[in-house]
């Protein structure tokens, strides 16, 4: 189906890129079923086009996004079109314009993120990679693009999204992206829980999702988005007996179900069994 796409695209006028994720996964050798395109202007048009030539897709536009989303089989195809974006301090809800390519690539998070490859005839394949983002795919680091303090304080939620992507990734979070993280923390509670569960849940569902706690601990997000299991941690003595972390103790059970088992709700079960 990619391939379709993208022959189908470069029989279509417009400028078109693979961005972001499916990017990032393909130079991992990861499998990735979201699929994300950058277009220089609006990819309405074209994702109805793509959705009458191939059979078994239907399509949706968020106009107030500037995106579009075209579903075939287990697969999306995510079209956004080159904009710039800006935020109010209370909301995660960006103002949205208009851009170039690079008014794009910078409103990134992660400079992971941020790899594009262009899809016109011309140049097909060339990679363009304004933030260095393979080098810290080599070194397995997270980055912001952007200043962190400004990137975490535009949204939020991407300061989860940093620590989901270690956990996924076994990634380290480069030293000033974590300062910003904890510099930051406490703009988490401006976001939906639903936006918040969302990334929990993914963290929850890496390899070793302790990791991914501990860093939610470390940077003080543990104990505004999930407090019972924040207080967990430290040990406690009662007549004279020292009691185990249970905090720490949690996280092992967690990452002892996660060696023998997909389920998220048996992983949920080792996180709240204490």
């Amino acid at each position: 189906n990619l391939k379709k796409i993208i022959e189908l695209i470069q029989g279509y006028d417009i400028e078109a890129f693979l961005i972001g994720g499916y990017v990032r996964d393909l130079i991992l050798k990861r499998e990735s079923k979201d699929i994300d395109f950058l277009t220089i202007g609006s990819p309405n048009k074209l994702v109805e086009f793509l959705s009458k030539k191939i059979k078994n897709s239907n399509y949706t536009i968020y106009k107030n996004y500037g995106t579009a989303l075209l579903k075939v089989g287990v697969y999306n195809f995510e079209f956004v079109g080159s904009r710039k974006e800006s935020y109010v301090e209370k909301s995660r809800n960006p103002i949205v314009s208009d851009g170039t390519f690079f008014d794009d690539i910078k409103r990134r998070d992660f400079t992971i993120n941020s790899i594009a490859v262009s899809l016109d005839k011309k140049n097909f394949g060339l990679i363009i990679d304004s933030f260095n983002g393979n080098d810290d795919l080599k070194n397995k680091i997270i980055k912001t693009c952007s200043k962190p303090n400004l990137t975490f304080s535009d949204d939020p939620l991407r300061m989860i999204r940093a620590i989901r992507f270690a956990s996924q990734l076994n990634f380290d979070i480069e030293s000033l992206t974590f300062k910003g993280i904890v510099e930051n923390s406490t703009r988490i509670s401006i976001l939906s829980y639903n936006r918040v569960s969302d990334e929990l849940n993914k963290i929850i569902m890496s390899d070793r999702p302790s990791y991914g706690f501990k860093l939610l601990h470390t940077s003080g997000i543990l104990k505004i988005i999930f407090p019972e299991m924040n207080n967990l941690h430290g040990k406690e003595k009662i007549n004279n007996h020292t009691h185990k972390d249970n905090f720490f103790h949690t996280i092992e059970v967690l990452d002892n179900v996660a060696k023998v088992s997909y389920s998220l709700w048996l992983r949920w079960a080792a996180i709240l069994h204490d």
